[in-house]
């Protein structure tokens, strides 16, 4: 990755901890002297949504944030209705990431786990040779153990992120839990993509020798 795109990904995050942190926050102080805390945590999550759905209008796709997001306004829906208190609402992206780590974990004990397809899927969209030698590298034992590793990695960080996130609801209040829940996502999320990109070309060194011998 060049300077310009590490820059480009750093302002990206950060406008993004803006607009899904920083400004639901000061929504809901605001709107909370005058509303319920729960009307008030409701129309301050709309802000990321909006954000997300105006994206997609924009690209005309969705990505995996605006989708994330969507899945999690409709659990707050769902905690609305059936009583849900505001705690369960800031819950909802917990449900969603614990959801996602259970389904990478579980994957694990399929012939092929979640990373396999997911990097199956980005190389051959590169070259239709691309993904002929990455089937092939499947035959290798030694590769078979890595995308597991990644998998594994994955459903841990995404399965301890909605783990650590259900115990701070319920020992911060709803400011300080807004103010630090994003931070806690990026950082898992960008340690799982660090360690992804630190393992992965490890293991290609690995395996280009195993693979010339």
């Amino acid at each position: 990755m060049n300077i310009s795109s590490k820059r480009k990904l750093i302002q990206m995050i950060a406008v993004s901890l803006i607009i899904n942190g920083a400004i639901p926050v000061i929504v809901y102080q605001m709107l909370s002297d005058h509303y319920s805390s729960f009307v008030s945590l409701l129309i301050a999550t709309l802000i990321p949504l909006g954000d997300n759905l105006y994206h997609i209008v924009k690209y005309k796709k969705a990505d995996a944030f605006g989708l994330f997001m969507l899945i999690g306004f409709i659990l707050s829906l769902l905690a609305f209705i059936l009583g849900g208190n505001e705690r369960l609402i800031l819950l909802r992206e917990s449900l969603v990431t614990g959801l996602l780590g259970l389904i990478f974990i579980a994957s694990l004990f399929f012939s092929k786990p979640l990373i396999y397809h997911f990097a199956l899927k980005f190389t051959s969209e590169e070259a239709s040779h691309q993904k002929g030698k990455f089937e092939k590298n499947w035959e290798v034992p030694y590769f078979r153990t890595v995308l597991r590793i990644m998998t594994a990695i994955w459903g841990i960080a995404l399965l301890g992120e909605a783990i650590v996130k259900t115990i701070l609801v319920y020992e911060l209040s709803i400011t300080a839990f807004l103010a630090i829940s994003q931070l806690i996502f990026y950082s898992v999320i960008g340690a799982a993509i660090l360690f992804t990109v630190v393992y992965r070309r490890y293991a290609k060194v690995r395996l280009d020798k195993l693979t010339h011998i």
